[in-house]
């Protein structure tokens, strides 16, 4: 996939089809992460608005469809107002009518689509929290692995002991969410869903970041995202629907179509954070965030497979010491 050490910038092989980028000042860690926690809150929201509006529609699947083409209308929406986007998604659709931009970093929205899907089917059954607990094991693991390969824009990432130590505890805080008796009402097999959606996050973040820095814009990035997703999910959802009967009627509740617009700003971030930290330091403070917020979630608005208190607690403290232990020390 073009992911050797010695591979040119993105953009100036392109033989002027995309404008090279030149690089960014990098953030401040701490100012990254904030963002990257800003990231993991919005996704916890958006899986508990998406969980309900799969519930009322009894089709998790469209609900991720209604949710990715709410996101879709709000960037045909912003697009064509800010003429630097503009430009950036003339760069994008030019670089994939000549082939210039490689076909896989077209495919972060596929990975999108997977995770509002899983929501619906999931986090409005078993809660956000449980529903979080397998998408930090797949984001963790598959962030320390997508670092290694050098596949996001900040290239290889060294596999520190900090970084395995982080990753280790983020899991651990996995661990702490399944003991006592919570798989007795959340069977593995359900989890395995999130676990798919938390690599298909990590995946997403690379892919997304290579192609902002392709195109020079984060929004553009944003746009093929949704565009992919809502293919992805259109196809989906018209199979579901031919096995299944059609869904339940739309709630009228404005707050369940949201979803979409808070995937807008957290892809659109993401987009532009992952090269400042990394596939997997932005997903251990994303962790942070949806574990943080899920909790809160959770317990105001409680279900029946939520863990108790303890573990709520200690999943937070324990999420937080991988996010510490995995920081750069320093910087040269």
């Amino acid at each position: 996939m073009g992911l050797s050490a010695g591979e040119p910038q993105d953009g100036a092989r392109d033989s002027g089809m995309v404008t090279p980028v030149t690089a960014a000042r990098p953030l401040p860690t701490w100012t990254a992460l904030c963002g990257a926690v800003a990231i993991g809150a919005m996704t916890a929201v958006q899986a508990r608005i998406n969980g309900v509006l799969g519930v009322r529609l009894d089709d998790g699947i469209v609900a991720g469809l209604v949710s990715f083409a709410v996101g879709l209308l709000v960037l045909a929406v912003v697009i064509p107002t800010i003429p630097s986007t503009r430009r950036a998604a003339g760069r994008l659709f030019t670089g994939i009518r000549t082939r210039t931009i490689p076909f896989w970093m077209l495919l972060g929205g596929t990975c999108g689509a997977l995770t509002v899907s899983t929501q619906g089917l999931v986090a409005g059954v078993l809660g956000v929290s449980l529903f979080t607990v397998g998408v930090v094991a797949g984001q963790t693991l598959h962030g320390l692995l997508l670092d290694r390969a050098g596949f996001g824009p900040a290239g290889v990432v060294a596999v520190t002991p900090g970084r395995i130590l982080g990753g280790a505890l983020a899991l651990a805080a996995v661990g702490i969410s399944l003991s006592g008796d919570v798989l007795s009402s959340a069977p593995l097999p359900l989890l395995l869903l999130p676990f798919l959606a938390g690599a298909g996050i990590a995946w997403q973040a690379g892919a997304n970041g290579r192609l902002a820095k392709r195109v020079a814009s984060p929004i553009a990035a944003t746009l093929m995202s949704f565009i992919a997703g809502t293919a992805v999910l259109f196809v989906a959802a018209c199979v579901s629907v031919a096995l299944r009967g059609m869904p339940g009627v739309l709630p009228a509740e404005p707050w369940l179509y949201i979803g979409g617009l808070l995937g807008f700003f957290y892809i659109l971030l993401g987009a532009f954070l992952v090269a400042h930290t990394g596939v997997l330091l932005m997903g251990l403070g994303s962790v942070l965030g949806q574990l943080s917020t899920s909790i809160a979630i959770d317990l105001a608005w409680p279900t029946a497979g939520r863990p108790a208190v303890w573990q709520l607690i200690a999943m937070v403290v324990v999420a937080f010491a991988s996010v510490v232990v995995a920081l750069p020390r320093r910087r040269r």
